[in-house]
């Protein structure tokens, strides 16, 4: 199979060295202006193996059985300027932070071309084509609507080491990854500690744990089966040196995704008039650690 990666970091990198491996022909879509040093081999670091293999690099998307979208929210509209010809792909697996990026591709490109899915890692492009997978695990969800198409291909990612399931309801599938990531990430950047300092500090972990609870609320609200106490058990059995991307972001003084990541808790909890004070003060706390107002529309 074809595949096209439209944001060559840390997930776009480690999915399309998995599938490079496996024989399939990968393409890295990168900024024009870099295309002529970017690498044109993948090195991935990885529990589940180390690596290097050859990939294509262009500037636009090319025909693709598969467009693979990666990049960071705050970099969404711009990236979509290298996808300029939607007819010559097959289908676009999205796999964002947030929720509100799959109703902009569906107007776009056409709701049959979108499937949507989820990714549960911790992995990040340490230089052009160098990839660091660090968690231990790498799970897949997707929209059981593209089984027939994907199934090949998630058969390949789980030969190498990703574990991976199809979810029925849509608003499962999305707010079940909302509600685990917006309280790691809000807390962790907020604070600027790992899940295992969060966890040993009673004020932070009893915010964070008030951030799951609201949070699971609204997704409840919005029409997705949740449970905050599964979601508070995830988080226990979370690696204890993790850190979340948003709080990388940060420390490297990068644009954090806290609309993408908190504006669906804040809007949805305004839409069904649920009191969300912990997610509030974590995101003014993450405001006040970067210095500027986040752009959150609520």
């Amino acid at each position: 199979m074809r595949h096209a990666i439209l944001g060559a970091g840390g997930v776009g990198g480690l999915i399309g060295a998995c599938l490079a491996q496996a024989g399939d022909s990968v393409t890295l879509v990168v900024r024009r202006e870099t295309l002529s040093t970017h690498p044109k081999q993948l090195q991935l670091e990885s529990p589940f193996g180390n690596l290097s293999v050859d990939v294509d690099v262009a500037a636009e998307v090319p025909p693709a059985d598969v467009l693979w979208i990666t990049v960071k929210a705050t970099q969404f509209e711009t990236a979509l300027a290298a996808f300029k010809n939607p007819n010559t792909v097959g289908v676009i697996v999205p796999l964002l932070n947030g929720i509100d990026h799959i109703a902009v591709l569906r107007g776009r490109y056409g709701a049959d071309r979108v499937i949507p899915a989820t990714i549960a890692v911790e992995t990040e492009r340490v230089s052009p084509g160098h990839i660091v997978h660090r968690s231990p695990f790498a799970r897949l969800n997707v929209l059981s609507a593209g089984r027939a198409r994907l199934a090949s291909t998630l058969d390949q990612l789980e030969q190498f080491g990703f574990t991976s399931r199809f979810v029925e309801n849509e608003p499962t599938l999305m707010w079940g990854k909302l509600v685990f990531l917006a309280p790691f990430a809000l807390t962790t950047t907020a604070a600027d500690k790992t899940v295992g300092e969060i966890m040993s500090d009673p004020q932070w972990r009893s915010l964070g744990e008030a951030c799951v609870r609201e949070a699971c609320a609204v997704a409840v609200a919005e029409g997705a089966k949740v449970d905050a106490e599964t979601v508070l058990a995830g988080v226990q059995g979370m690696p204890a040196g993790m850190r979340s991307s948003m709080q990388k972001d940060v420390e490297q003084h990068k644009a954090p995704e806290l609309d993408a990541i908190a504006g669906p808790i804040l809007r949805g909890a305004g839409r069904h008039g649920i009191e969300i004070p912990a997610t509030k003060k974590l995101v003014a706390a993450v405001e006040q650690r970067t210095g500027q107002k986040a752009a959150v529309n609520v």
